[in-house]
């Protein structure tokens, strides 16, 4: 089982809060990233038109998952910066800020890890 985002492979990543066969040498402390993103006028019509007739709103989910994508590239640099090779705990928040703009959080505990020698 890799841990490894694809495009990442120098930080293992994982919401558990410890990452098997590894040993936790160093915790760096949180790391973040933050993006906020807003819904342009042509997703709120075609949203519109979604909700009249039901379904999936394929408009939302592609700006919420390039959100959660940025979000989580600017925790990675951040956690590169203090020089970590592992985010622990790693989890995504969200805030709506006022009529269509979303704040999207990615968090979690950097650190140093090393596998276990057996």
């Amino acid at each position: 089982m890799s841990n490894y985002l694809p495009g990442h492979p120098d930080i293992l990543v994982t919401t558990a809060f410890d990452l098997p066969e590894h040993r936790t040498v160093k915790v760096l402390g949180i790391v973040r990233g933050i993006t906020v993103r807003t819904r342009g006028i042509g997703p709120q019509f075609i949203a519109g038109l979604t909700t009249i007739v039901g379904g999936r709103v394929g408009v939302y989910v592609s700006m919420c998952e390039f959100a959660r994508q940025e979000a989580l590239e600017f925790m990675l640099t951040h956690a590169r910066e203090m020089g970590a090779n592992a985010i622990i705990g790693m989890r995504y928040d969200a805030t709506e800020l006022g009529q269509g703009k979303t704040e999207v959080l990615a968090y979690g505990t950097a650190a140093v890890v090393e596998p276990i020698r057996s």
